[in-house]
């Protein structure tokens, strides 16, 4: 196994989904799949016997009824878990969980990458504050320092994979990419006055794949503009007033909002006083080119 390569537990039942979901986690080729059966009546079991060698779990919505998300939550056998479903603002598994639509499996890549770093974030930030820590016995304190380990976390701060950069990618799969960040935006806009709670999952689901990939900025407002504008026809086509979309701008807003924090997470200390090093830890502002 190469040592960058993340085991990633799939609690899922949809064999198509599951099928996907392999087929976009093999492109990067840092993450493997191991499937773990959910019709077992040894699930539990099962689960706890692989747990030292998982380092993060695919869970589809509905996969696990609420008794067994609540063994989990209770055994505390916690990892950096994605979601794959409708986004609906609720917590499935835990607070540091990240959602995907299921037609958006082009971003799982990016979001596994977002769901590490954000439950060793949660860890961090509780111990700094002096919380009860997130993961709190033995097994979950080693599977951090693991982690930290292997994906080169530093502190809070985020570090990339620029082999997954937007710009670096093949054409095709650089339009498959930029296809599914614009339905992934069209659900911020779509629930961004009508849902508060599934509008945050949203921004957040898009914001991690924005980030991860070095999303130019100019493409995000690019991406926001064609909805609005392709809304605004098809209302006019129909008679309507389309003055309301200008409104929309808030959700542009808020999501440069939510993008510039992460950029200003990825910015380690030593870079305020002097050149950052040369790595692949995020720099202040993504590139500005933009692909098409």
């Amino acid at each position: 196994m190469a040592p960058s390569e993340l085991v990633i537990g799939a609690l899922v039942r949809n064999e198509l989904l599951l099928k996907s979901s392999r087929q976009w986690l093999q492109e990067g080729g840092r993450f493997r799949l191991d499937v773990i059966p959910l019709e077992s009546e040894q699930l539990f079991v099962q689960l706890q016997s692989r747990w030292d060698g998982l380092d993060g779990v695919l869970i589809e919505q509905g996969a696990l009824d609420l008794n067994g998300l609540e063994q989990l939550r209770a055994q505390v056998m916690l990892l950096p878990a994605v979601v794959l479903g409708n986004v609906t603002g609720d917590v499935t598994y835990h607070e540091a969980e990240v959602h995907l639509q299921a037609d958006q499996l082009e971003q799982l890549p990016y979001t596994l990458d977002a769901a590490v770093s954000r439950f060793l974030e949660r860890r961090v930030l509780r111990d700094r504050a002096g919380e009860a820590p997130f993961a709190a016995n033995a097994e979950q304190w080693r599977l951090t320092q693991r982690l930290e380990e292997r994906v080169g976390y530093l502190g809070v701060f985020y570090k990339r994979d620029p082999r997954l950069f937007l710009r670096n990618l093949p054409s095709e799969e650089r339009q498959d990419l930029l296809a599914s960040l614009e339905r992934s935006y069209r659900d911020v806009l779509l629930s961004y006055f009508r849902d508060p709670p599934a509008a945050n999952q949203a921004i957040e689901s898009f914001v991690n794949t924005a980030f991860f990939c070095d999303l130019p900025i100019t493409k995000a407002v690019e991406i926001h503009m064609n909805l609005i504008d392709g809304w605004s026809k098809q209302l006019a086509l129909e008679g309507h007033q389309s003055e309301f979309l200008q409104d929309y701008r808030l959700a542009l807003l808020d999501v440069m909002a939510h993008l510039c924090e992460m950029y200003r997470r990825s910015v380690p200390p030593e870079s305020a006083s002097g050149p950052a090093p040369r790595s692949s830890t995020a720099t202040l502002q993504p590139q500005e080119e933009t692909q098409s």
